[in-house]
């Protein structure tokens, strides 16, 4: 039954199904900005959001807070969900939107993710470099320790968002991947500095053999990382829902918070983390100096590439 409707789709709506699906709740700007950059109104935009809601593929809600208060936020419904799915064009999840979730206070804060994901979009248009409406996704699970998860020791480490970008120079490019972690102000500085500390555990992590079987011998002391990425992702820390003067002492205490914890003192030599604000990714973009380095004694801001190192 699926099939049907999706035959009679322009090739708009389309690109809104799999968008939707895998960024889970967008505004009618961020669609606009994501798919229909060059367009002044999204009047076309808005004719085909309430077609694929005609035919039960999209549902919406109200935006409740943040500056764009009032706009419309959209998701995939049941039935938009199982279509996008069985096109089998991106990678199926286990999450489900709900009107509930839509509409909860977790609207604000994925809509920020998204508005991250935006800004590199945005600076890869203008640069041409290649960063697409598919290339971040959210909560990605990343085990970090072997067995059940138990208090205080959590089994899965679990990004904002996993976000991938090709930075295409003059003489090769270099492929990035970024681990985003979005604070809307709303948590202690302290859980920041745990979230890196569990980035630095999972940099480690190798992955015990099933009971009663030999590792491999080509997999023994490999990290579980390097099954999914070809170098360590860069930890970019993205803040936003304060004033800058708030948000700058947020940055500085993650970085007092960095240098004064043994564990990750040790893990600075090769953990790659920064910390930026989402006004200034959206305003400059991540290839300007708006990425301050967690670690060290220089905290002047570098730009998003000084942060990765894999070249072809």
């Amino acid at each position: 039954m699926a099939e049907q409707p999706r035959r009679g789709l322009t090739m708009l709506g389309e690109q809104l199904l799999p968008v939707l699906y895998q960024h889970r709740l967008m505004t009618t700007r961020q669609l606009q900005q994501l798919l229909q950059p060059h367009t002044t109104y999204p009047v076309y935009l808005r004719r085909q959001l309430a077609r694929l809601r005609g035919l039960g593929l999209v549902d919406s809600t109200l935006r409740n807070r943040g500056g764009g208060r009032g706009e419309l936020a959209w998701y995939c419904t049941p039935a938009g969900t199982q279509l996008v799915e069985a096109a089998g064009e991106v990678t199926v999840r286990a999450y489900r939107m709900t009107p509930e979730a839509a509409a909860s206070q977790l609207q604000e804060h994925t809509i920020a993710v998204n508005d991250t994901g935006l800004a590199f979009v945005d600076a890869a248009r203008a640069a041409g470099h290649e960063c697409g409406p598919l290339d971040w996704e959210p909560e990605l699970a990343h085990r970090l320790r072997d067995g059940g998860s138990r208090v205080g020791d959590e089994a899965f480490l679990i990004p904002d968002a996993v976000l991938r970008y090709t930075h295409r120079g003059t003489a090769r490019q270099t492929l990035m991947t970024f681990f985003i972690e979005l604070d809307r102000a709303t948590m202690n500085p302290g859980r920041l500095a745990a979230k890196l500390r569990a980035y630095a555990r999972y940099q480690t992590y190798i992955p015990a053999p099933p009971p009663g079987r030999a590792r491999p011998t080509a997999e023994a002391g490999t990290e579980a990382w390097r099954s999914r990425y070809t170098a360590f992702p860069a930890v970019l820390f993205v803040l936003t829902g304060a004033t800058p003067t708030a948000l700058a002492r947020r940055t500085a205490d993650l970085r007092a918070l960095a240098g004064a914890d043994v564990r990750l003192r040790r893990a600075a030599h090769r953990l790659s983390a920064g910390v930026t604000t989402l006004q200034q990714l959206q305003k400059a973009g991540p290839w300007a100096h708006v990425v301050v380095p967690v670690f060290g004694p220089d905290h002047a801001p570098r730009n998003a590439l000084a942060y990765t190192e894999t070249t072809t």
